[in-house]
C-alpha cells in the first residue's frame, strides 16, 4: 500500500478535524499556562503566549525559558511570547485561557473584543466564581457571548511541572461540540500528553473545582500527622461529595469516575507539587491563612476561595458537602484542624 504524501503548508490533511487548529493564543504565563503552551508547541502548533509582565515575555523569547515559572524547562521554538494581548490573539484558531479563576472575568473584559470570530475558547482554570457562583465557561459566555458550543475545558491529573518535564499523563477535553473537542485533542497530541474527549462540560468543571477543596482537607490531615487511612477516606468521601453536587447540577456521574474526577482528585491530593495540598499541610500544622500563604511563596491556593462558592452551590442545590464545609470553616471562620477532624469523624452513622 502506498503512503500518501504529507500535505504542504496550509493544506488540510484528509483526516484533519473540521475545526483544525494551527495557531493558538495562550493567555496566562503561569505554571499551567506555560506547560500547556509547551505541549501545544511540541505538538507542532504555532503558539503565542501572553504574559502579564513585559520582562517575562522578553525573557521567554530571548532565553526560551519562563524566568518565573518552570524556569528549568526549555520551551520549543514554535512558541513565542508577547506582552500584547492583541498580538497574541491575532489570527488565532483557538484561545486558551490560563489565568486564575477569580481574575478571569476582569481579564476577559479587556480581551473580549480581540477574540477572533468562530474560534474555540478553552478554559484551564479550575474554580467557581465568587458571588455569581458561575463555572468558568459560564463566566466566559457571560462576558464574551461566544456561545456554549464554542467553549471547552481541559481537566485531569495535570500537574504542570511533571508535564513540562514530559512525564506521561492524560487529560479530558470537554466541549458540547464534539468536533471542536476532537480538534483540540489533535492540537495537543504529543508523545507524553494524551487527551480524551467528553461532552460533559459541567462535570469536568465541577470536578476540577471540587478537587482543590478536597486536597486542602487532605493536606490538613497530613499536616496533623495523620496517615494513609485518613487520606484515602477523605479522597473517597470527597469524590462522593463532588459527584453528588455534579449530578444535582446536571453532570454525568461517569465523569467523576474518570480523569476529570478521580484522576485529578488523586493527583492533587497526593502530590507535594499540589499547591492546594501543601497549603492545607500548613493549616494542619497550625499556621494561619496568612502564614500558609507566605509559606506558599505568596500564592493563595485556588481551593481557599473555591470552598466558599462550592459550599454556596451545595446550599443552593440542597446537597450536603461536609468536607467542603469543614474546609470553609477552617479557612474562613477560625475552626482548628483538630476540630475539623473531630467533627468529620463524629458525624452521625449512615449508609455509604
Amino acid at each position: 500500500m502506498s503512503i500518501p504524501p504529507a500535505p504542504s503548508f496550509g493544506e488540510r490533511p484528509v483526516n484533519e478535524p473540521v475545526h483544525s487548529i494551527h495557531r493558538v493564543a495562550v493567555l496566562g504565563a503561569g505554571s499551567w499556562g506555560t506547560a500547556f503552551a509547551k505541549v501545544l508547541g511540541d505538538a507542532g502548533r504555532d503558539v503565542r503566549l501572553w504574559a502579564r509582565r513585559r520582562e517575562v515575555a522578553d525573557a521567554v523569547n530571548a532565553d526560551r525559558r519562563n524566568p518565573d515559572y518552570l524556569s528549568d524547562v526549555a520551551l520549543p521554538d514554535t512558541l513565542r511570547a508577547t506582552h500584547d494581548a492583541a498580538e497574541a490573539l491575532d489570527g488565532a484558531d483557538a484561545v486558551i485561557l490560563a489565568v486564575p479563576s477569580q481574575s478571569l472575568r476582569d481579564n476577559l473584559e479587556r480581551w473580549r473584543d480581540l477574540v477572533p470570530a468562530g474560534v474555540t475558547v478553552t478554559s484551564l482554570a479550575k474554580g467557581v466564581e465568587l458571588g455569581t457562583l458561575k463555572r468558568m465557561t459560564e463566566v466566559i459566555d457571560d462576558v464574551t457571548g461566544v456561545g456554549v458550543d464554542r467553549l471547552a475545558v481541559v481537566s485531569g491529573p495535570n500537574l504542570a511541572a511533571e508535564i513540562a518535564h514530559e512525564q506521561p499523563t492524560a487529560t479530558v477535553i470537554a466541549c458540547e461540540d464534539h468536533d471542536r473537542a476532537v480538534a483540540l485533542q489533535t492540537a495537543c497530541a504529543t508523545g507524553y500528553f494524551r487527551a480524551y474527549t467528553n461532552t460533559d462540560v459541567v462535570g469536568a468543571e465541577l470536578g476540577g473545582a471540587g478537587k482543590n477543596v478536597i486536597a486542602l482537607a487532605v493536606g490538613v490531615a497530613s499536616g496533623m500527622g495523620l496517615g494513609d487511612n485518613s487520606r484515602a477516606s477523605l479522597i473517597t468521601r470527597g469524590l462522593a461529595e463532588m459527584s453528588r453536587l455534579g449530578m444535582a447540577l446536571g453532570a454525568s456521574p461517569l465523569t467523576f469516575a474518570g480523569l476529570a474526577g478521580m484522576g485529578d482528585l488523586v493527583a492533587t491530593c497526593s502530590s507535594p507539587l499540589s499547591r492546594n495540598r501543601t497549603f492545607g499541610e500548613q493549616l494542619g500544622r497550625g499556621a494561619s491563612l496568612a502564614e500558609a500563604e507566605r509559606a506558599n511563596h505568596g500564592q493563595v491556593a485556588e481551593g481557599v476561595k473555591s470552598c466558599l462558592s462550592i459550599c454556596e452551590l451545595g446550599e443552593r442545590a440542597g446537597v450536603e458537602l461536609p468536607i467542603a464545609d469543614a474546609v470553609r470553616r477552617v479557612c474562613h471562620e477560625g475552626m482548628t484542624a483538630h476540630q475539623m477532624a473531630k467533627e468529620l469523624i463524629s458525624r452521625a452513622p449512615k449508609p455509604e
